[in-house]
C-alpha cells in the first residue's frame, strides 16, 4: 500500500500574521476541492497533518468530512520565526542556504538537520501504529516535505529535491519499504496508484 505526502497548496500572506496562522488563499482551496474529487484521495483512509492552519485546511478538504483529520505539531514546517515574514526574494535566497548549510541555523532558523530528524520521527511514529492495509496522507509543508524525501531517498540535503513553486504537489512512498515511487506531483493532476 501507500503513502503520500502533500503540502498545502497557495496561501493568503499576510506579513501581520503569524506564518503558521496562515490560511489558504482562494487558489489554493480550489485546487485543494479538485484534488478532493479525484480517486485517489478517496482511497486515503487516514489524513495526519501539520497543526499549522495552512496544513489543517488542506486535510480538511482533501477528506471532504469522510474522515476526522489528526495533527502532529512535529510535522510543522522548519522553525523561521527568528526572522519572522521575508518578501519573496529574502526568502528564496533564505531557503537556499537552509538547505546549502543543513547543520547551520540561517539566522536563528531551526537547522535543516533537526528539521529532518524531526519530521522523519514524527512519520515513523504515525507508521508504527497505523495498519499497512490502508492508504496514509501526510499534509504540511514544502520544506520538511523536501526534507523526509531526501530521507526516504538516501540522498543528502539539498534543495534541488524541492517542490515546485506554489505548493499543493504531492510525492508517494511504499508503506512496505519507504520506497519513493512517485516525485512531486500537482496534487490535482497525480492520478494515483
Amino acid at each position: 500500500m501507500f503513502a503520500l505526502y502533500i503540502t498545502h497548496p497557495q496561501v493568503a500572506i499576510d506579513p501581520a500574521v503569524p506564518v503558521p496562522e496562515w490560511s489558504l488563499s482562494e487558489r489554493g482551496r480550489a485546487r485543494a476541492r479538485i484534488a478532493a474529487g479525484s480517486g485517489w484521495a478517496r482511497r486515503i483512509g487516514r489524513f495526519v497533518a501539520s497543526t499549522e492552519r495552512k496544513a489543517t485546511e488542506t486535510a480538511d478538504i482533501l477528506s471532504a468530512g469522510r474522515l476526522p483529520v489528526e495533527t502532529d505539531p512535529d510535522m510543522g514546517e522548519n522553525d523561521r520565526s527568528a526572522t519572522g515574514f521575508l518578501p519573496p526574494d529574502a526568502f528564496e535566497a533564505a531557503a537556499d542556504e537552509f538547505f546549502a548549510r543543513p547543520e547551520t541555523s540561517f539566522r536563528g532558523w531551526e537547522r535543516a538537520a533537526d528539521a529532518q530528524a524531526r519530521i522523519v520521527a514524527a512519520v515513523e511514529r504515525v507508521l508504527a501504529g497505523h495498519d499497512p492495509a490502508v492508504p496514509i496522507a501526510f499534509v504540511g509543508h514544502g520544506g520538511v516535505g523536501t526534507l523526509l524525501k531526501c530521507h526516504l531517498k538516501g540522498t543528502p540535503i539539498r534543495r534541488d529535491g524541492d517542490q515546485p513553486a506554489g505548493g499543493g504537489n504531492l510525492f508517494a512512498f511504499r508503506l512496505a519499504d519507504r520506497t519513493v515511487t512517485c516525485d512531486w506531483t500537482p496534487m490535482e493532476s497525480w492520478k494515483g496508484i
